[in-house]
């Protein structure tokens, strides 16, 4: 099976690795426009060694408790994040804010601002809609 020219994963890799060089970009030139304290999240999330499943399982568990408006640093090794944290986030209605600059080289940072309503996700499957309750 062979990709249509401009899509698959090489193409969607290079869209992230662009996302990833414009918001640091962004980020270095207007720090103010990220709020006073970005580097001081009201959670972080050690994803480290965990890949796509094990990483949304994590960061579902330790966000239930917070309130609408949050900021969610994780913390991930997982070379696909970058493509698995924004799907999530627009599966589910939490604000994906990009990568964070990260002084360490062992694993990246990324950042999400938490929605009042997020789309429920089924238990076992963090990336599948929840059934609705009738």
């Amino acid at each position: 099976m062979t990709d249509t020219p401009g899509t698959g994963p090489g193409r969607e890799r290079a869209l992230a690795e662009a996302q990833h060089a414009h918001w640091q970009q962004t980020y270095t030139a207007n720090p103010g426009m990220y709020g006073d304290r970005p580097s001081a999240p009201d959670l972080t999330v050690d994803g480290t060694g965990l890949l796509c499943v094990q990483l949304l399982l994590r960061l579902r568990a330790r966000i239930a408790h917070l309130p609408a408006g949050a900021v969610v640093h994780i913390h991930s090794t997982d070379p696909a994040a970058p493509l698995d944290l924004p799907a999530w986030c627009h599966l589910t209605g939490h604000e994906y804010l990009g990568p964070v600059p990260y002084e360490a080289t062992d694993r990246e940072v990324y950042a999400l601002r938490l929605t009042s309503a997020p789309v429920r996700t089924r238990p076992d499957r963090p990336w599948h809609p929840a059934p609705e309750a009738d």
